[in-house]
C-alpha cells in the first residue's frame, strides 16, 4: 500500500468559489472569500476594494505560472476551473507531460479529445477560466451590479498583458537578453516557426543556445555532441547573435544565466513510463530514484547521464497520458 499526499499552500480553487456561487450561497462565498485573503493575500485586507485586489493578485499569479508552463513545454493536461489554485501554484496534473519536439498544438492527456488543454491553448483557458472566477466574485467587487461588472471586466482585462510581459521576461531569458528591445517578441515567435517546421526538440534547443552563447566555450559545448540545430536555424541565429551584440551582459555571464534557465533534464514521458513499468512490473524502484536525483538539478547537465537528456527513440515515443500516470 502507498499514500500519495499532494502538497500545496492550500487546496482552494476556482471551482470551489464557482461552487458556492452557482449555489447562490453567499453566506459560504463570504467565510471562503475571507479565509482565502487571510491566508495567501493578507495585504489585500489594508486594501479599500479587498476583494478587487485579491482577485488581481490571484489573476497576476496565474498569469506567470502559465507564462512559465509555455517557457518550458509543459502540458497540463486539465484545466478545468476546478484544477486551478486560488495560491496560483500548479496542481492536479496527472496526464501532464512536458513536450519533446515542438508543437504548439500538441495534446497528451487521453481525455482532452479536441485538444482544448493544448500547449498554445493554455492561456486562453487561463483566461477563461480566471473569468469565470471574476464572474463568481462580482456580488463582492461593489454592492452596485453596474460598478461590479466594470470592476471585473478591467480585472480580466489585464490577464493578457500581465500574461505576455511574463512570457517575454522568461523567454528573454531563456535567450540570453537582458535589455527588452521591440523585436523580442518577433525574434521569438520566430524561433517557434523553425522549430514547429524542424520538429525539433524544444528542450535541447534551448540548451544548445546556451551552449552558443559564448563563442570561446561553444566548440566545448555540453549537448553539442547528442543534439545540433538543423542549417534552416542558421539566418535565425545570425539574427539572435545580432541582437545579443545590442545587449549589455557578458558572454560569460549571459551563457550561465541561460544554463540556469534552460533545463537540460526533463521528466521526459519515455522515462517516466521506464521507471513506472520497472516499479510496477519488477519491483524495482531504482529507475525511478536514480530519475528523481537526475530532476532534483535539473540544470546541472551531466556527460554520464547524457542518455536522460536525449529525445525518445521511435519506439519509445509516448503518445497519451492518463489521469494515473
Amino acid at each position: 500500500g502507498a499514500v500519495l499526499v499532494r502538497v500545496a499552500q492550500s487546496h482552494i480553487r476556482i471551482g470551489t468559489v464557482q461552487y458556492f456561487a452557482s449555489r447562490q450561497d453567499g453566506e459560504a462565498l463570504e467565510i471562503l472569500i475571507d479565509h482565502v485573503m487571510r491566508r495567501h493575500y493578507p495585504d489585500a485586507m489594508q486594501d479599500f476594494a479587498p476583494v478587487r485586489n485579491m482577485l488581481d493578485r490571484i489573476i497576476a499569479r496565474q498569469a506567470r505560472l502559465v507564462a512559465q508552463w509555455q517557457s518550458l513545454g509543459f502540458i497540463h493536461g486539465v484545466m478545468n476551473t476546478d484544477n486551478m489554485l486560488l495560491s496560483g501554484e500548479t496542481i492536479d496534473y496527472g496526464p501532464c507531460a512536458f513536450m519533446d519536439e515542438f508543437d504548439a498544438g500538441k495534446v497528451f492527456s487521453s481525455i482532452d479529445h479536441g485538444g482544448r488543454y493544448a500547449y498554445q491553448n493554455q492561456p486562453h483557458i487561463a483566461h477563461w477560466n480566471l473569468s469565470v472566477l471574476t464572474q463568481s466574485l462580482l456580488p463582492f467587487l461593489d454592492d452596485d451590479p453596474d460598478q461590479a461588472l466594470a470592476s471585473g471586466q478591467a480585472a480580466i482585462d489585464a490577464f493578457p498583458g500581465i500574461y505576455q510581459s511574463a512570457y517575454l521576461d522568461r523567454m528573454r531569458g531563456k535567450l540570453g537578453l537582458t535589455d527588452p528591445q521591440d523585436g523580442d517578441a518577433v525574434l521569438i515567435q520566430d524561433l517557434f516557426g523553425l522549430m514547429q517546421d524542424g520538429q525539433s526538440d524544444f528542450t535541447l534547443t534551448f540548451r544548445r543556445l546556451a551552449d552558443l552563447a559564448d563563442p570561446e566555450t561553444a566548440p566545448h559545448s555540453e549537448v553539442g555532441g547528442l543534439f545540433e540545430l538543423p542549417a534552416t536555424f542558421t539566418p535565425w541565429l545570425e539574427r539572435w547573435q545580432q541582437r545579443l551584440a545590442s545587449d549589455s551582459l557578458a558572454s560569460s555571464e549571459r551563457q550561465a544565466s541561460m544554463y540556469a534557465a534552460n533545463p537540460a533534464f526533463i521528466p521526459r514521458n519515455h522515462l517516466v513510463e521506464e521507471a513506472i513499468f520497472a516499479a510496477e512490473r519488477h519491483g524495482d524502484f531504482e529507475p525511478f530514484h536514480t530519475l528523481l536525483d537526475i530532476l532534483a538539478r535539473p540544470f546541472e547537465f551531466d556527460e554520464e547521464l547524457a542518455r536522460y537528456a536525449l529525445p525518445p527513440r521511435p519506439e519509445q515515443v509516448v503518445t497519451q497520458t492518463f489521469c494515473g500516470t
